[in-house]
């Protein structure tokens, strides 16, 4: 999760998609690939074939300072509420929480970039608060913005992404679409692991990719998108990078009886289904409503 952004661009030169993991870039670090990037979103040279693909673009995604994120809803979000947006738990500005650490509704001005389906920048979103945030059983931080979905549509074109409630299925077709690297990469869900441990972190039930999808350093937070309905499944989280076992940067498999695998070079996201209990009325985060499952400060 630390690997620095100047190995993830040699990454790129060397191999056009790189093996390092899914990782945030420095916070220091501004992203630079975005402003030297093409208006049109690359696609990843290894991504799997689907007849698809073409209805996943950039639309909805944003580049944070250091990872990548999306503009969410869920399904009973109303276009009057305050809009959200998905990142990585380890994106968080104040650094990774600590295991067994959640934090919620906690004060924020950090901002997006907004992006179109081309890639182009087309507004700066603001938070006005981190909603929730975790590194435990999962990966991710839920801002809260200052604008309304319907204003974010009506002034930009821009609809959210909407998070899907129920658990993915193994081989359904995805799309990572990162809007630090306006890049877009293609695969399938393999399996799901019982347990993956990454340095001092474990997080449960997570997403693993085909080996097509071979994500970089400043992909953290980015939407994996199923491709037949273009609804969110997971955010994009880690990978093993050097095929060592358990440390960071080389997450390690740890199945229901201990045992210990490592996949050098294989990726990994963490499921967003459990999301859309938490969050109710106006979209306001409630750990104790009916079905809410998520970590608990």
């Amino acid at each position: 999760m630390r690997k620095p952004l100047v190995a993830a661009l040699i990454a790129l030169a060397i191999a056009g998609a790189g093996a390092a993991p899914a990782v945030a870039a420095p916070v220091s670090e501004a992203p630079a690939a975005v402003s030297r990037t093409s208006a049109q979103p690359v696609a990843d040279t290894k991504a799997a074939a689907s007849p698809t693909l073409q209805a996943v673009t950039l639309a909805g995604t944003v580049s944070l300072s250091n990872c990548s994120g999306s503009l969410v809803r869920f399904p009973n979000s109303l276009d009057t509420d305050p809009a959200l947006v998905l990142t990585n738990g380890h994106c968080l500005e104040t650094g990774f929480p600590a295991p067994g650490q959640v934090i919620v509704n906690r004060a924020s001005s950090r901002t997006f970039g907004l992006l179109n389906s081309a890639g182009t920048r087309v507004a700066t979103l603001r938070a006005s608060k981190i909603a929730y945030s975790t590194m435990t059983d999962t990966d991710a931080t839920v801002y809260q913005l200052t604008s309304t979905y319907a204003t974010i549509r009506s002034s930009y074109g821009i609809s959210a992404l909407t998070v899907q409630d129920t658990h993915p299925t193994a081989g359904t077709a995805i799309t990572v679409a990162s809007g630090y690297w306006k890049r877009l990469y293609s695969c399938n869900i393999d399996a799901f692991v019982y347990r993956i441990e990454e340095g001092d972190w474990t997080w449960t039930d997570s997403v693993r990719y085909t080996s097509a999808c071979q994500t970089i350093g400043g992909t953290s937070g980015s939407p994996v998108v199923d491709q037949a309905t273009g609804k969110v499944v997971a955010v994009n989280n880690t990978g093993n990078e050097d095929g060592e076992s358990c440390t960071v940067n080389n997450p390690c498999e740890i199945d229901a009886s201990g045992n210990v695998t490592v996949r050098q070079g294989i990726n990994y996201a963490q499921q967003t289904y459990q999301f859309p209990a938490c969050f109710t009325t106006r979209n306001q985060l409630n750990l104790s409503a009916a079905g809410c499952a998520l970590p608990k400060p």
